[in-house]
């Protein structure tokens, strides 16, 4: 594996840090291309993907020091304040040291929760309408997550459990090392999350209401990340479940609700 693509003196780009900047990157162009078709207002694509990718990292970094409290705190703390530091002081180094701390430690569900706060705050801001921006970054959204598994896979972290399987892996030298090969779960990950991303993207011009294609995305990503848990590492916590098990099945309600009500109210209002 590769935890680190590139060392310059004291500066180090790591794996996980630079597939997030591609997945953010890629997120930003396909983004800022919708957002001319559509005639938003110059700059929202931007603003959109800066306060997002602010707002899932912290959210994706407060969701694990909870899910973890007590196992490695400090050091968790010390990454994320040196990460906030460096992009305050604009200090290169500063934001290598807090992402290399960070990399093991980031939880999907956080960011997505995260993220959602803060382009929420962003769009009652600029008085936009939420549900119809939501349908245009749910592709998006699944895709810088498949992107980011990439990270995952050559860091070393959050694989799954072992396996016998002829495509099992060993990651001796990752974050979270192991001699024995285990299921590459970040592989099935990028794989389901490139099938959403390619049925959401379809789906998105075809959509008969406003919120489908978000709905959609909270259901498909929900009952991706419950199965594939089956198959991780992760701790069990009520009912034999991990916590992205239960967070799982929480987005996964909310998503046939907005499922079942949005087209409801749709008819009542023009009723």
């Amino acid at each position: 594996m590769y935890p680190e693509l590139l060392r310059l003196g004291p500066f180090t780009i790591s794996s996980y840090g630079f597939m997030l900047v591609v997945a953010f990157t890629t997120a930003y162009i396909m983004i800022n291309r919708d957002g001319k078709r559509l005639g938003w207002p110059p700059g929202l694509a931007q603003d959109i993907v800066f306060w997002a990718a602010i707002g899932g990292i912290l959210g994706s970094k407060v969701y694990y020091l909870i899910e973890n409290i007590g196992r490695g705190a400090g050091e968790n703390l010390a990454g994320l304040w040196d990460m906030i530091a460096g992009i305050f002081t604009l200090s290169p180094q500063r934001i290598s040291e807090g992402i290399q701390n960070f990399g093991a430690g980031l939880v999907f569900f956080g960011g997505l929760m995260g993220g959602m706060l803060a382009i929420t705050l962003l769009l009652r801001r600029k008085k936009i309408g939420w549900l119809s921006t939501a349908d245009v970054l749910s592709p998006y959204l699944i895709m810088g997550y498949a992107i980011g598994r990439m990270g995952c896979f050559l860091t070393g972290c959050c694989h799954g459990i072992p396996s016998q399987l002829p495509w099992a892996i060993a990651f001796p030298k990752g974050a979270e090392p192991t001699t024995v090969p285990v299921h590459p779960t970040q592989l099935y990950e990028i794989t389901m999350g490139l099938a959403i991303f390619g049925f959401l993207y379809w789906l998105r011009p075809r959509a008969g209401f406003t919120g489908q294609v978000f709905a959609l995305y909270l259901i498909l990503a929900g009952i991706e990340r419950f199965f594939i848990e089956f198959i991780r590492t992760n701790e069990h916590y009520a009912l034999g479940l991990t916590g992205s098990q239960l967070a799982g099945i929480i987005i996964v309600v909310i998503g046939g609700s907005l499922l079942y009500w949005l087209p409801r109210r749709s008819t009542a209002g023009t009723s």
